[in-house]
């Protein structure tokens, strides 16, 4: 990464050393051979990251509330109890093959946020929260971003405690086994204390940041998704005997498909994302032409209008194959919405203003990926703050960040929350 501004002084600042450091700590918490960390979530190593938080948050006087859905808020109190809390935070659990940063960073900056404050002894009208929320990454159990989706009432708290993993685990069990069924209720709706405001900070996961050499990227919203899968199916039939002319070949229609996916996506320029992640071929023989492929496809644009667009293109192809391949049939079943999420305004101008305080001008950036951030919109003003990540890789071990950029980060979001707060 070449983006190294000289930073202008502050006369409050986190400790960047000090914030690097209690990165680095956590991230021995699962710590992979090729440098990252594999702490999938509700497991004993996710129990050992969240005690070390809830350590590191006692030392600093917070109060400790845990829900029923396992998301632990740590909370700094402020000076007038009728306000509700400017919140900040992110996800402890990883990926597989995680790195260091994605998520961890986001609590981190928040903890960091309020050892700052405490040493400066400063106190704010409103109170403090630093979040961590349950099973962001969804890659042990889905839904994906589910404590933030329980807490603003995505979907049902049962729903989420009866998820289960591989083996057959539930997330209820599972929070049992680790000590982090909480009591506390776990949706606003259903009585968990509302926010004044959410801040989340977070690598980019993409390569915008890094390219334009800009170290803060102030996140005017998220991108929504529509995910589906797809069946196509044929006939399977012996490669030898089977003349070209008289094959119902299912992965041809599926690869034709798989074109068009990019070429939607291409159409929707410069924010449409297309991908097929997955496909899998029946029989998967050397000799059979296969007669039944299933295909993934993620569809991501940052307004409904253009999810539409991108919808009514891909069964209009799905369609187009059946018509042109007599024989063939091809099923579409939308599996996932996330609807665009459009992040605060006032907020947005207030991680602006932290930035060009330290001497950097910010750049309004989108995000690609899914964030609590975005359950959080639904029932609080939120705004995200970027920063940029080494090539833009992120989900992957050799993911990485500067520390010049990770302080940067966590000063805008110091600023801008006590900006939010108010001081006493």
């Amino acid at each position: 990464m070449s983006v190294s501004p000289t930073l202008a002084p502050l006369a409050l600042s986190i400790d960047g050393a000090r914030l690097w450091a209690t990165l680095m700590e956590l991230a021995r918490i699962g710590a992979t051979e090729k440098g990252g960390v594999c702490r999938l979530t509700l497991t004993d190593l996710d129990r050992q990251a969240r005690d070390r938080f809830v350590r590191w948050a006692r030392e600093l006087d917070c109060e400790l509330r845990v829900d029923r859905i396992g998301n632990i808020f740590a909370r700094r109190p402020g000076t007038d109890p009728a306000r509700r809390a400017v919140a900040t935070g992110s996800h402890l659990d990883t990926q597989p093959t995680g790195g260091r940063f994605d998520g961890n960073y986001g609590v981190l900056a928040g903890l960091e946020v309020l050892r700052t404050l405490k040493q400066a002894d400063i106190r704010t009208r409103a109170p403090l929260e630093v979040c961590v929320w349950t099973n962001e990454e969804g890659s042990r159990f889905v839904p994906v971003m589910m404590g933030s989706g329980v807490y603003a009432g995505a979907f049902p708290l049962e729903l989420a405690l009866s998820a289960t993993d591989r083996e057959g685990h539930s997330v209820a069990s599972a929070l049992e086994a680790i000590g982090y069924a909480g009591s506390a209720p776990a949706a606003v709706a259903d009585g968990a204390p509302a926010f004044d405001a959410y801040f989340e900070a977070h690598i980019e996961q993409g390569p915008i940041l890094e390219a334009q050499d800009v170290v803060i990227g102030a996140v005017t919203g998220a991108l929504g998704q529509r995910w589906y899968d797809l069946t196509v199916i044929g006939q399977e039939a012996h490669a030898g005997p089977t003349p070209m002319n008289l094959r119902r070949d299912a992965l041809l229609v599926a690869s034709r498909l798989v074109c068009k996916v990019n070429e939607i996506a291409r159409g929707e320029a410069p924010h449409g994302r297309g991908t097929v992640g997955c496909l899998t071929v029946h029989p998967d023989s050397r000799n059979v032409i296969p007669g039944r492929v299933t295909l993934s496809v993620d569809f991501r644009h940052p307004d409904d209008a253009g999810l539409l667009r991108m919808d009514a293109a891909l069964r209009a192809a799905a369609q187009a194959e059946c018509t042109a391949d007599g024989g063939i049939e091809v099923g579409v079943e939308q599996v996932v919405y996330f609807p665009p999420a459009a992040f605060d305004p006032v907020l947005l101008d207030s991680i602006r203003t932290g930035a060009r305080e330290i001497g950097i001008e910010p750049l309004d950036i989108v995000s690609g990926a899914g964030h609590d951030a975005v359950y959080a919109a639904r029932i609080a003003p939120t705004a995200m703050i970027f920063i940029p990540c080494k090539d833009g890789i992120s989900h992957n071990e050799i993911e990485d960040a500067l520390p010049e950029h990770v302080t940067a980060g966590a000063n805008v979001l110091l600023h801008a929350m006590l900006a939010r707060a108010g001081r006493a």
